[in-house]
């Protein structure tokens, strides 16, 4: 299994890199997505306490269900490595998963009797966002949690694209 930091946009690693995001490359193993989310909540606990920011215990564990979600699904559907970002724009957590399948997952309507595929189900009602695009190679879903119970909606506005 692999778990390695990724450098920022200026290549730098380490004390220098942007404390508001991570990126990580995940290895093959099905133990990576334990991995992942023991890492999402790490980066949420050190943002927390080492920079003052608020982060809810909602978010602490909708964001683990997020990545250990889409993390499974690449796992699962898609040959090669998996990359995942752990990003905050304003009062957001983006939790960003990149894999080698092109498809574009759909969500399958609720059904109590089916076993398994409700990944993207699970993701889309916990998430604020949701937003899949296909890359050149492979796909990149990123979904959006408040950090907070209630986001500030200065810090969004600011925040959107």
């Amino acid at each position: 299994m692999l778990w390695e930091p990724q450098s920022d946009d200026r290549g730098r690693n380490g004390p220098d890199a942007d404390p508001m995001q991570v990126g990580y490359a995940l290895g093959g193993d099905d133990g990576c997505i334990a991995e992942a989310r023991h890492h999402a909540a790490d980066f949420l606990v050190r943002l927390r306490d080492e920079h003052d920011l608020e982060v809810s215990s909602r978010a602490m564990d909708l964001t683990q269900l997020v990545v250990s979600e889409l993390v499974t699904n690449a796992r699962k559907y898609a040959p090669g490595p998996v990359l995942a970002e752990l990003r905050i724009t304003g009062a957001w957590v983006e939790v960003v998963v990149w894999d080698s399948d092109p498809t574009v997952p759909t969500a399958h309507d609720a059904d109590p009797d089916r076993i398994g595929r409700h990944g993207l189900e699970i993701v889309k009602a916990v998430a604020e966002n949701l937003d899949i695009q296909r890359e050149p190679v492979g796909k990149r879903i990123t979904a959006r949690i408040a950090l907070t119970d209630t986001p500030d909606v200065d810090a969004t506005v600011r925040a959107l694209p």
